[in-house]
Protein backbone atom coordinates (compact mmCIF):
# COMPACT_ATOMS: atom_id res chain seq x y z
CA UNK A 1 0.00 0.00 0.00
CA UNK A 2 2.99 2.59 1.12
CA UNK A 3 4.53 1.67 -2.29
CA UNK A 4 1.29 2.38 -4.35
CA UNK A 5 0.95 5.39 -2.57
CA UNK A 6 4.61 7.20 -3.10
CA UNK A 7 4.17 5.38 -6.97
CA UNK A 8 0.23 7.80 -7.17
CA UNK A 9 2.72 10.52 -5.76
CA UNK A 10 5.45 10.24 -7.53
CA UNK A 11 3.69 9.76 -10.93
CA UNK A 12 1.71 13.07 -9.95
CA UNK A 13 4.63 15.36 -9.40
CA UNK A 14 6.18 13.71 -12.91
CA UNK A 15 2.90 14.60 -14.54
CA UNK A 16 2.80 18.30 -12.56
CA UNK A 17 6.65 19.15 -13.76
CA UNK A 18 5.53 18.11 -17.46
CA UNK A 19 2.93 20.44 -17.20
CA UNK A 20 4.72 23.45 -16.14
CA UNK A 21 7.65 23.03 -18.25
CA UNK A 22 5.58 22.76 -21.32
CA UNK A 23 3.81 26.00 -20.49
CA UNK A 24 6.70 27.77 -19.97
CA UNK A 25 7.48 26.65 -23.71
CA UNK A 26 6.27 28.54 -26.11
CA UNK A 27 4.69 26.29 -29.14
CA UNK A 28 5.46 27.50 -32.74
CA UNK A 29 1.64 27.12 -32.81
CA UNK A 30 0.98 29.52 -30.48
CA UNK A 31 -0.64 32.41 -31.64
CA UNK A 32 0.48 36.20 -30.31
CA UNK A 33 -0.66 39.00 -29.51
CA UNK A 34 0.24 42.18 -31.56
CA UNK A 35 2.33 43.11 -28.14
CA UNK A 36 4.14 40.43 -28.50
CA UNK A 37 5.34 40.79 -32.48
CA UNK A 38 7.80 43.41 -34.09
CA UNK A 39 5.96 45.76 -35.28
CA UNK A 40 7.54 45.58 -38.27
CA UNK A 41 5.99 42.60 -39.23
CA UNK A 42 2.34 43.92 -38.80
CA UNK A 43 0.25 44.85 -41.69
CA UNK A 44 -2.92 47.10 -41.61
CA UNK A 45 -5.16 44.68 -41.60
CA UNK A 46 -8.01 44.70 -44.13
CA UNK A 47 -11.73 45.41 -42.75
CA UNK A 48 -14.34 47.23 -43.77
CA UNK A 49 -14.64 51.36 -42.74
CA UNK A 50 -17.38 53.76 -44.07
CA UNK A 51 -16.56 57.23 -45.89
CA UNK A 52 -18.29 60.63 -44.35
CA UNK A 53 -21.07 59.57 -46.92
CA UNK A 54 -21.62 55.96 -45.89
CA UNK A 55 -20.08 53.94 -48.56
CA UNK A 56 -17.54 51.05 -47.43
CA UNK A 57 -13.94 50.76 -47.93
CA UNK A 58 -11.34 48.36 -47.37
CA UNK A 59 -8.70 49.52 -44.96
CA UNK A 60 -6.40 48.18 -47.98
CA UNK A 61 -7.13 50.88 -49.80
CA UNK A 62 -6.98 53.66 -47.67
CA UNK A 63 -5.23 56.74 -49.36
CA UNK A 64 -1.57 56.35 -49.36
CA UNK A 65 -1.91 52.70 -47.86
CA UNK A 66 1.26 50.43 -49.66
CA UNK A 67 1.74 53.05 -52.31
CA UNK A 68 5.89 54.21 -51.09
CA UNK A 69 5.09 57.05 -48.83
CA UNK A 70 4.64 56.83 -44.54
CA UNK A 71 0.85 57.12 -43.95
CA UNK A 72 -0.49 58.36 -40.59
CA UNK A 73 -3.62 56.45 -38.76
CA UNK A 74 -5.11 58.50 -36.13
CA UNK A 75 -7.95 57.11 -34.22
CA UNK A 76 -10.17 59.69 -32.69
CA UNK A 77 -13.99 60.66 -31.70
CA UNK A 78 -15.49 63.89 -31.57
CA UNK A 79 -16.34 63.84 -27.52
CA UNK A 80 -12.46 63.17 -27.03
CA UNK A 81 -10.18 66.39 -26.52
CA UNK A 82 -7.02 65.83 -26.75
CA UNK A 83 -7.86 64.21 -30.47
CA UNK A 84 -9.05 66.93 -31.64
CA UNK A 85 -6.16 68.81 -30.45
CA UNK A 86 -4.20 66.42 -31.69
CA UNK A 87 -5.52 66.79 -35.23
CA UNK A 88 -6.08 70.37 -34.97
CA UNK A 89 -2.75 71.16 -34.46
CA UNK A 90 -1.75 68.65 -37.24
CA UNK A 91 -3.95 69.98 -40.34
CA UNK A 92 -2.23 72.98 -39.33
CA UNK A 93 1.12 71.92 -40.47
CA UNK A 94 -0.48 69.24 -43.00
CA UNK A 95 -0.41 71.06 -46.05
CA UNK A 96 3.62 71.54 -45.24
CA UNK A 97 4.35 67.77 -43.81
CA UNK A 98 2.64 66.48 -47.05
CA UNK A 99 4.95 68.98 -49.51
CA UNK A 100 8.17 67.65 -47.42
CA UNK A 101 7.41 63.95 -47.05
CA UNK A 102 4.57 62.54 -49.17
CA UNK A 103 3.02 61.51 -45.99
CA UNK A 104 -0.47 60.71 -45.68
CA UNK A 105 -3.25 61.17 -42.59
CA UNK A 106 -5.99 59.45 -42.64
CA UNK A 107 -8.54 59.71 -39.63
CA UNK A 108 -10.81 57.21 -38.47
CA UNK A 109 -13.11 57.87 -36.09
CA UNK A 110 -14.62 55.32 -33.47
CA UNK A 111 -18.36 57.64 -32.90
CA UNK A 112 -20.90 54.80 -32.65
CA UNK A 113 -24.01 54.80 -34.82
CA UNK A 114 -25.66 57.35 -33.02
CA UNK A 115 -23.43 60.39 -33.49
CA UNK A 116 -21.88 58.98 -36.96
CA UNK A 117 -23.77 61.88 -38.41
CA UNK A 118 -22.13 63.97 -36.42
CA UNK A 119 -18.59 63.66 -37.61
CA UNK A 120 -19.17 65.22 -40.97
CA UNK A 121 -20.35 68.49 -40.45
CA UNK A 122 -17.34 68.17 -37.00
CA UNK A 123 -15.10 67.73 -40.01
CA UNK A 124 -16.11 70.24 -42.55
CA UNK A 125 -16.60 73.17 -39.56
CA UNK A 126 -12.65 72.31 -38.27
CA UNK A 127 -11.43 72.84 -42.30
CA UNK A 128 -9.67 68.81 -41.92
CA UNK A 129 -8.50 68.19 -45.14
CA UNK A 130 -7.36 64.62 -44.57
CA UNK A 131 -9.31 61.66 -45.18
CA UNK A 132 -11.78 60.80 -42.61
CA UNK A 133 -13.21 57.71 -42.47
CA UNK A 134 -16.17 56.19 -39.72
CA UNK A 135 -15.32 52.89 -37.84
CA UNK A 136 -18.57 52.45 -36.38
CA UNK A 137 -18.69 48.50 -35.73
CA UNK A 138 -14.90 49.09 -34.93
CA UNK A 139 -13.78 46.11 -36.43
CA UNK A 140 -10.37 47.98 -37.67
CA UNK A 141 -10.37 49.14 -33.57
CA UNK A 142 -10.67 45.78 -32.46
CA UNK A 143 -8.19 44.36 -35.35
CA UNK A 144 -5.48 46.69 -34.27
CA UNK A 145 -6.28 46.35 -30.42
CA UNK A 146 -7.04 49.97 -29.75
CA UNK A 147 -8.46 50.42 -26.24
CA UNK A 148 -8.83 54.11 -25.74
CA UNK A 149 -8.37 57.19 -27.94
CA UNK A 150 -6.44 59.21 -29.45
CA UNK A 151 -4.32 56.22 -30.90
CA UNK A 152 -1.93 57.01 -33.64
CA UNK A 153 -0.44 54.52 -35.64
CA UNK A 154 2.77 55.42 -38.03
CA UNK A 155 2.85 53.07 -41.56
CA UNK A 156 5.91 52.79 -43.67
CA UNK A 157 5.30 52.99 -47.34
CA UNK A 158 4.90 49.42 -47.49
CA UNK A 159 1.89 49.50 -44.95
CA UNK A 160 3.85 47.89 -42.57
CA UNK A 161 2.61 49.19 -38.70
CA UNK A 162 6.18 50.52 -37.72
CA UNK A 163 5.29 52.74 -34.77
CA UNK A 164 2.41 53.73 -32.60
CA UNK A 165 1.18 55.97 -29.35
CA UNK A 166 -1.61 56.10 -26.92
CA UNK A 167 -2.76 59.48 -25.74
CA UNK A 168 -1.82 62.80 -26.89
CA UNK A 169 0.02 66.19 -25.65
CA UNK A 170 1.12 69.29 -26.99
CA UNK A 171 4.15 69.16 -28.82
CA UNK A 172 3.51 65.31 -30.12
CA UNK A 173 2.78 66.32 -33.41
CA UNK A 174 6.62 67.24 -33.84
CA UNK A 175 8.02 63.97 -32.86
CA UNK A 176 5.64 62.50 -34.79
CA UNK A 177 7.11 64.41 -37.95
CA UNK A 178 10.54 63.71 -37.37
CA UNK A 179 9.72 59.95 -37.72
CA UNK A 180 7.81 60.40 -40.70
CA UNK A 181 11.04 61.81 -42.07
CA UNK A 182 13.04 59.08 -40.88
CA UNK A 183 11.08 57.03 -42.67
CA UNK A 184 11.36 58.61 -46.00
CA UNK A 185 15.51 58.75 -45.24
CA UNK A 186 15.23 54.91 -45.15
CA UNK A 187 16.15 54.52 -41.52
CA UNK A 188 14.21 52.57 -38.93
CA UNK A 189 11.88 53.82 -36.16
CA UNK A 190 11.54 52.80 -32.97
CA UNK A 191 8.83 53.42 -29.57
Amino acid sequence: MKTRTTTLALSCLLAFTALSAQAQTPSSAQATTPNDTDLKTRRLPAVQVRTLDGKPISTATLPGVGQGKPVIISFWATWCKPCIAELTNISEQYADWQKETGVQLVAVSIDDARNAAKVSPFVRGRGWTYPVYLDQNQDLKRALNVNNVPHTFLLDGQGNIVWQHNAYNEGDEAHLLELVRKLNKGETVSQ
